[in-house]
């Protein structure tokens, strides 16, 4: 019988793919890849091939492949998706491009709203109409259907949204308008709003549909892809996508509701910043991803990552919010900017100096790679500084050319602002630490969290070089880089259990909530979740469960959600339900509004297998004693201005409780670690790096004393 106990890891970013293959035990080997935008799962397959080989293991022993990617976050920012229509009520065509009926920038006249995925002529009438209790009002007209046939045909429609009034209530209608399409239509794909996303508000629904719809045929026809490729390697896992919640999906979940791994990767690195959290006993954390393209802040609390419902992309105005696409997903919290390595530094029309959004990707990369860029980018700014070791960068399969990175530098940065290449290497990564640091502070803030205090978790590619310089700016005074950091989301996705979430929009006043209605609204849920989560987890084998209501006082346009440890009993249900939201509402806003009538608004229900065991530590095989650095080079310490002389020193030089102190940077094939004057680190028996702040060790040792 064939061992097959090895598991694989994709996660595709915008500049590079990240595989991790592990063997078992805390045993893995990893790599970097440029991502293969036309085709991506070129790298995915190659760099697959590749680890195989260096493994020593054969393909057949390989029992699972979960995947993570930004394929459906990239066609909705740049508008690649499948041309599509929305079907809706007859006069509401409209209200995809009315949105929310606001200006996002108030004080520019000549703000311009975003296009909508679906222009008006393909935004489609039908007469039928529910009222909001799930009445009808007008019964669904199949002729009215039946009349849009030819316009979709002609139109060449490749996949259609149906978003009905009120079909979160029921779902009658859009199923039976998905029926006359299916049989006239065989080969369209169909996005039905009360499925993807069940739940009160039209614009919301509407525009969650539509995305679906949208990035739909690409998805899958490349998920399919990679499943004929994978085979083909002579791998017979099964593949699990990563979803934007934190749990794994089935393939044929993915290509049926892509929308909801729009934010797989970094719900990967929470994963991961989750278990080590749990497993190093952090009670407040905050996960720091930072790779080509974006870097990414979670706030993690008992070893949780905050979720939400609620998420925006691809906003086009100076990334203020109300400028995107709003989506209803259960997503992972979480606060992205375009700050990566591969961000471009350029002079704005002030002369102040920019970095991001715009990335220089993996086509053709940071001027140091010599790949044909000529604008600096990040990376090409941290090189000059001395953060990288350029010999080791990405374990040597990237050549560096520290005369281009000047150029660049000189050329877009430093020769029109009157500086010199270092200034204005200095210039660049202060500015784009600054945009992370002050990105973690706002999200903070809006999540009323304190930041001073918590342990930063770095990984990705670019994090561990900024990290300490960002903790610095937030007063955190512990960093921990995992142990392959560089690749930490793929990491995170094996750690991943496989889940899923339902919810249901099922307004009621609190006082006329009885047991009957909450349990007919579980079960509906449950049956739901079960289904998805039974693909891929076995029959016998018990699901965890978790429930909450979104709540809110009456008049009030939006709601909270209370969490349940279980269901109360019948007797006590009102008492539970309005103790939880008073306590809820206080932690929110510092007071109740006593005599003020709630009501329960949207029901969820996450059902999940169990979590993947942490595959623990490989055999510590690092010699003892203090480690020999291989070489120095010149730092520039960011909060001092000056230079100073770091030790490089391998990662894998490193055994467990060695000690290096600051100025330093730590290679390994994926990342390097700076370690800035003023801070030191060593190598947990678990394999992570603990860097802390020297004040803070004097503290530790003071009291120990």
């Amino acid at each position: 019988m064939t061992d097959t106990t090895a598991r694989l890891a994709v996660d595709i970013g915008g500049t590079f793919t990240d595989i991790v293959l592990e063997r078992g035990a805390g045993d893995f080997v990893s790599g970097k890849y440029l991502t293969t935008h036309g085709d991506p799962e070129r790298a995915v397959l190659e760099g697959t091939k590749d680890l195989i080989a260096k493994s020593g293991i054969a393909p057949e022993q390989i029992g699972i492949v979960v995947h993570g990617t930004t394929l459906a976050t990239n066609a909705l920012i740049e508008r690649k998706g499948a041309k599509i229509a929305l079907i809706t009520t007859r006069g509401f065509r409209d209200a995809l491009e009315m949105a929310y009926e606001h200006r996002f920038e108030v004080s520019d006249l000549y703000m311009e709203r975003p296009a909508p995925l679906v222009p008006r002529w393909l935004r489609l009438e039908v007469d039928e109409r529910l009222a909001a209790d799930g009445s009808v009002l007008r019964p669904f007209d199949e002729q009215s259907l039946l009349d849009l046939i030819p316009t979709l045909r002609e139109e060449e429609i490749e996949a259609v949204a149906i978003s009905f009034l009120h079909s979160y209530v029921d779902g009658a209608h859009e199923r039976a308008a998905a029926e006359i399409l299916r049989r006239e239509m065989p080969g369209l794909r169909i996005t039905l709003s009360h499925e993807i996303c069940p739940e009160i508000r039209e614009y919301e629904r509407g525009s969650t549909a539509c995305a679906n719809a949208y990035v739909q045929p690409v998805m899958e026809s490349y998920l399919r892809r990679l499943k004929t490729g994978i085979a083909e390697l002579g791998i017979p896992g099964e593949i699990m996508l990563m979803m934007s919640s934190g749990g794994l999906c089935s393939l044929d979940v993915a290509c049926a509701q892509p929308i909801k791994l729009v934010e797989s990767g970094p719900a990967g690195g929470a994963v991961l910043a989750a278990n080590i959290a749990e497993e190093l006993g952090i009670e407040k954390a905050i996960a720091f991803d930072m790779g080509g393209t974006t870097a990414k802040l979670v706030l993690i609390d008992d070893a949780t990552p905050q979720q939400s419902r609620n998420l925006e992309v691809a906003r086009a105005y100076r990334f203020l919010r109300g400028s995107g696409m709003p989506l209803r997903v259960p997503v992972t919290d979480l606060v992205e900017i375009g700050a990566g390595g591969g961000s471009l530094a350029a002079l704005d029309n002030l002369g102040c100096v920019a970095v991001g959004p715009e990335s220089a990707g993996s086509e053709p990369g940071p001027a140091a790679y010599g790949r044909g860029g000529t604008r600096p980018a990040v990376t090409d700014a941290d090189l000059i500084l001395g953060k990288i070791d350029p010999e080791g960068f990405a374990g040597g399969n990237i050549a560096l050319d520290l005369g281009l990175s000047a150029q660049a530098l000189d050329t877009h940065v430093g020769g029109p602002a009157g500086m010199d290449t270092r200034t204005a290497a200095i210039a660049v990564v202060e500015v784009v630490d600054e945009n992370m640091a002050n990105a973690a502070r706002v999200h903070a803030t809006d999540n009323g969290a304190q930041l001073e205090g918590r342990t930063m978790i770095a990984f990705g590619g670019a994090a561990p070089m900024h990290a300490a310089r960002i903790a610095q700016k937030l007063s955190i005074e512990r960093i921990i880089v995992p142990k392959g950091a560089g690749v930490g989301s793929a990491h995170g996705f094996l750690l991943a259990p496989v889940a899923f979430e339902a919810v249901r929009t099922r307004l009621v006043p609190l006082d006329a909530l009885d047991m009957a209605q909450l349990q007919e609204i579980v079960q509906d849920m449950w049956a739901e979740a079960s289904a998805i989560v039974r693909l891929g987890v076995p029959e016998d084998t018990p699901l965890s469960e978790s429930i909450a209501v979104y709540m809110r006082y009456r008049g009030q346009g939006h709601e909270i959600m209370v969490t349940l440890d279980s269901l109360p009993e019948a007797a006590h249900l009102q008492t539970v339900l309005r103790d939880a939201f008073e306590t809820e509402y206080r932690r929110h806003f510092g007071r109740v509004i006593p005599g003020m009538e709630i009501e329960c608004l949207t029901w969820k229900l996450g059902l999940s297998g169990p979590k993947a065991a942490p595959a623990g530590a490989a055999a510590d095989t690092a010699p003892s004693g203090d480690p020999v650095a291989r070489k120095h080079q010149v730092l520039v310490d960011l909060l001092s201005m000056e230079d100073g002389d770091a030790g490089v020193y391998l990662r894998s030089d490193l055994g467990a409780g060695a000690v290096i102190a600051g100025p330093a940077i730590v290679t390994e094939s994926e990342t390097n670690t700076m370690i800035p004057a003023g801070f030191s680190a060593h190598l947990s028996p678990a394999g992570h790096l603990i860097i802390e702040a020297q004040t803070a060790m004097a503290a530790k040792q003071g009291e120990a004393a």
